[in-house]
């Protein structure tokens, strides 16, 4: 069983449905115990940093969240998912994340091109990750976002060239983050979730 993380901030439905589309067994929920129950566990994220952590401390699910990663299960962060895993934000300055990862999330600076960077954009690997496994490097995928993690530690597993070198996934452990949308990325995306529920 995938649990999907619903803090009220995410595109839940879409995640849902690509991981159902694989076969997989999936909840969305906000009960904490049945984050702990699950075999494997998702967070999603779309908005403002400062707004989801908010919701996270006001679910009460970040105990939880905290347990299941030191337990070692299988965790996914998506999008706004994986910012939340850092240490803070220059979206929301002096608000908390989860600090799983020690770094911040900085705001791309690409002059000459449009902020968000959003649209198809083509992954780099740097290192080997399990969510990547039969994924082409110079696959594409898809992206919504203003902000990318900038990591203390050498966990970054793919980045992606808008202006500058973008954060587009980090890993360690049992902790894999994505900063794309593998839900709308096509066949691409559905191999590296397929490669999640392997795990």
């Amino acid at each position: 069983m995938i649990a999907i993380i619903d803090y009220g901030m995410g595109n839940l439905y879409s995640v849902e449905k690509a991981f159902a589309r694989l076969g997989a067994r999936v909840v969305v929920t906000s009960e904490a115990k049945a984050i702990a129950q699950a075999d494997k566990v998702v967070l999603p994220g779309v908005g403002a940093f400062g707004d989801c952590m908010k919701n996270l401390r006001s679910s009460g699910l970040i105990p939880v969240i905290e347990s299941v990663i030191a337990g070692g299960k299988p965790f996914l962060g998506i999008c706004l998912g994986l910012q939340l895993l850092f240490e803070g934000s220059e979206e929301d300055p002096g608000v908390d994340g989860l600090g799983i990862f020690a770094g911040q999330v900085r705001k791309i600076t690409a002059p000459d091109l449009k902020i968000p960077h959003m649209g198809w954009n083509s992954l780099a690997f740097q290192q080997t990750s399990p969510l990547f496994k039969g994924v082409d490097a110079g696959s594409y995928v898809y992206f919504v976002h203003s902000y990318h993690a900038v990591p203390e530690a050498d966990i970054v597993t793919a980045v992606a060239d808008y202006g500058q070198t973008v954060t587009a996934a980090v890993g360690r452990d049992n902790v894999q983050a994505v900063q794309f949308h593998p839900e709308k990325s096509s066949s691409v995306g559905l191999s590296i979730l397929a490669n999640f529920v392997k795990l």
